[in-house]
Formats: C-alpha cells, sequence, structure tokens
C-alpha cells in the first residue's frame, strides 16, 4: 500500500491486517519500490494513493509491473475524477475505491480487486 497521508496508511494497514491481509506500507512511491525490490515473496495487490508528490499512483504501478507484471492495482483518492484524469487516469477504467471510506468499502473493494482481472492493466 502506497499512502503519503500518514494516519489515512496507518489506519487503512490496521483494517486490512485484521482482515488477514499481509500489508507493507509505504508513504511515497520511492519507498515502494524500494520495499518492493527488497521483498521475495509475491505481492499480490498494489493499493495506491493515486495523486501524490514525486510518483503518482499510476506511475508505481507502472514500474511494478516491470518486475512484477501479473500484480493487480487498486487506486484511491479523495480528488475529483477531473483531477484524476488530469494525471493519466480515468476512475471507470481503472479499479478505484473514492477518499473517504469505509472499513468495509475498503475490504470489498480489496477483496474484489484481488479476484477480478479488472484490477490489472497493460502499460500501455
Amino acid at each position: 500500500m502506497v499512502e503519503d497521508e500518514d494516519g489515512v496508511r496507518k489506519l487503512a494497514k490496521e483494517i486490512l491486517i485484521s482482515h488477514g491481509y499481509n500489508v507493507l506500507a509505504a508513504g511515497s512511491g520511492a519507498e515502494a519500490l524500494k520495499i518492493e525490490e527488497e521483498y521475495a515473496a509475491p505481492i499480490h495487490l498494489l493499493l495506491t494513493d493515486f495523486i501524490m508528490e514525486g510518483m503518482n499512483g499510476r506511475q508505481v504501478y507502472e514500474a511494478l509491473t516491470l518486475r512484477r507484471p501479473d500484480i493487480h492495482v487498486l487506486f484511491m483518492s479523495g480528488y475529483t475524477d477531473d483531477a484524476i484524469a488530469r494525471h493519466g487516469a480515468e476512475t471507470s477504467v481503472y479499479a478505484f475505491l473514492q477518499k473517504p471510506f469505509s472499513p468495509k468499502a475498503l475490504v470489498d473493494k480489496v477483496s474484489r480487486a484481488l479476484r477480478t482481472s479488472e484490477a490489472r492493466f497493460s502499460r500501455t
């Protein structure tokens, strides 16, 4: 999970762990890539904020798919669809979770993203 807001990152991590998920958490795209590089086990899903300083969520996803082509992605954001589109994604195309979200919405979206191919996309 990549989330630049500490409180959101900590709460989402706690929620997911309480539902049985193993969570690697990063506060930036660069930190996420470093964690991924050092983590030998499979990573099934990238849950990432879309609009962040430095690398945005799509850039993190594209970098990760170079080394882990089967990874699924679930983008999240508190910004509007227009703001997200200006940063290179359509919320109707990608698996997407709007912030703020409830614990149930988070768990449901993560579960669905892991089950379906809608959360995997080509880098083009």
